[in-house]
């Protein structure tokens, strides 16, 4: 995965300043029996990496300064770290029996550029409110994305378009495009968070997160249709063994379109 695609993946922002006239990608380098710790300028608010031979761990609950990183054998990977001022920061990882290094103090000049999230407002709208997610959820959709995630099955497409947390809430967008030769009457529209693998049934988990709001959310996408829709979902955040699934389920039928990230 590459670190342009992994930067659109993570909240769908746009970057100004994002390309230095001089940018180089600090390489780390890390192994399984030592911890990399690095010490950024500002809290991280939000970081990831492209491999799961690597992990970097931080508090996701309240925002500190630090995260501790380790990894496995493997190919090359990379780490995106957004701090609380909107800083960006990009690395590349390795991995390495020995290290020469344990600690690394991140300047705010080391970062890959600024964002500028795409909505602004979502914060200081009242919570629980209808109008109010409809307000946000209409800001959303006034805007094109690259998918974050994209499953086909049977000229049926789902696309994970974009997530934006906001307070207590997560706005998910997202995309079904009608290729068959039937129309897709829409049954449900189910978010899961996934913990463990299917392989072993005693540590597989799903749990459903229902969602707050609907907003257009489609009952029919006909043949050659393409419509976009926002769900309200309580805020979640992943742990390092989860993953995200969509499952979409035909009402009169049994095409079924189930999307994993």
């Amino acid at each position: 995965m590459h670190l342009r695609e992994i930067i659109v993946m993570m909240i769908g922002l746009t970057f100004s300043g994002f390309v230095k006239s001089q940018m180089t990608l600090d390489t780390l380098v890390v192994n399984d029996h030592k911890n990399v710790t690095l010490f950024f300028p500002n809290p991280i608010r939000q970081a990831i990496v492209g491999s799961a031979d690597f992990v970097f761990s931080y508090n996701r609950e309240e925002e500190g300064y630090f995260g501790l990183l380790q990894g496995v054998a493997g190919k090359d990977s990379d780490l995106l770290v957004v701090t609380s001022d909107g800083n960006v920061y990009a690395f590349i990882l390795k991995y390495g029996r020995e290290l020469s290094r344990l600690h690394y103090f991140i300047r705010e000049d080391d970062c890959i550029g600024k964002e500028r999230p795409m909505v602004k407002s979502l914060k200081k709208q009242p919570k629980n409110d209808v109008a109010s997610y409809e307000n946000s959820c209409k800001m959303l959709l006034h805007n094109d994305y690259r998918a974050i995630a994209t499953k086909r099955s049977r000229g049926v497409r789902l696309r994970l378009e974009n997530m934006v947390y906001a307070g207590k809430e997560v706005y998910m967008v997202f995309e079904i495009r009608n290729r068959s030769e039937i129309d897709f009457e829409v049954d449900f529209l189910e978010v899961f968070r996934v913990n463990g693998s299917k392989k072993r049934r005693a540590s597989h988990q799903e749990i459903g997160i229902g969602p707050l709001y609907r907003y257009k959310n489609p009952g029919i996408v006909r043949v050659g249709e393409t419509q976009r829709f926002v769900y309200v979902l309580p805020k979640f955040v992943l742990g390092d063994n989860e993953r995200l699934k969509l499952s979409l389920r035909e009402l009169h039928g049994n095409r079924r379109v189930e999307l994993n990230k």
